[in-house]
């Protein structure tokens, strides 16, 4: 199972034409604004702007379900913790030590929803953006804070290799496994207890690999003569188009439109 968070695909979407500082603002503002969404209505207009955007994207919805099915874990989790913890409402269901409520049922959905717009929508921007033009948008926003002796560029190139790194090292742990299953190892099955101690093996090889992995990038970027942000050029310049200012002024419309649907039911 690949992690596709991180990565990035080449196409010519709308979303793959829009300049990354745009995507990267949205998002950031996206973050309280999914807070809004508290009741049917605007759940509802919210997964449909989700969907709409994948639409935009022009990825495929295959690849999109099998890289995010590792997420499912996550939120039928959150899930079951509003449903078997939450006692405010109505008692619906009551068995032995456990009782589910009618609004741990409702915060459950509401909670999980939230994880998978946020999940969703931050996936596309970095599957529709490359890890320079990402580079380049956290630089540009971290930018002002130069003044008060904030290393931006570095910052910013530390969050987008460990964003890119983050399927490689999914993939490293998926071969791992494969070895040490291949050994006799059992990790699958059996006492939590056992389980728990044939993780072991596995982190180590792990840390190592990632490690490893690190120093062969630094001693790369050594080699090329990186020398961080001070004096560096771009091939690229990023440049604001119109269709950069309808991104926000499409999330001001979300936002509106989120806060008249919360008056509804």
């Amino acid at each position: 199972m690949r992690v596709i968070i991180g990565q990035y695909i080449p196409g010519h979407s709308w979303l793959h034409t829009l300049d990354a500082r745009a995507k990267t603002l949205f998002i950031l503002l996206f973050i309280p604004v999914v807070f809004l969404a508290d009741n049917l209505w605007t759940n509802v207009f919210l997964l449909a702007f989700t969907l709409f955007a994948v639409k935009l994207s022009q990825l495929s919805w295959r690849y999109l379900w099998n890289g995010l099915r590792m997420i499912l874990f996550l939120i039928i989790f959150t899930l079951l913790l509003q449903l078997f913890f939450n006692r405010d409402g109505d008692l619906l269901v009551s068995f032995g030590p456990f009782a589910i409520y009618s609004e741990g049922i409702r915060m459950g959905l509401i909670v999980s929803l939230r994880f998978f717009y946020l999940v969703m929508l931050t996936t596309l921007v970095t599957l529709t953006t490359t890890p320079m033009e990402l580079t380049d948008s956290i630089e540009a926003g971290l930018r002002p804070l130069e003044r008060f002796k904030v290393p931006a560029h570095e910052i910013a190139l530390m969050l987008s290799i460990s964003l890119r790194f983050l399927p490689t090292l999914a993939d490293e742990t998926d071969r791992i496994m494969k070895a040490q299953q291949a050994r006799g190892v059992d990790l699958k099955s059996g006492p939590i207890k056992d389980r728990l101690k044939a993780v072991v093996p596995l982190m180590i090889p792990l840390f190592v690999s990632a490690f490893k992995r690190a120093e062969d990038l630094a001693t790369a970027m050594e080699a090329r003569g990186y020398r961080g942000g001070e004096g560096r050029t771009r091939w690229r310049e990023m440049t604001w188009h119109r269709r950069d200012t309808a991104l926000l002024v499409s999330f001001v419309v979300l936002t509106l439109m989120l806060l008249g649907l919360r008056g509804i039911g």
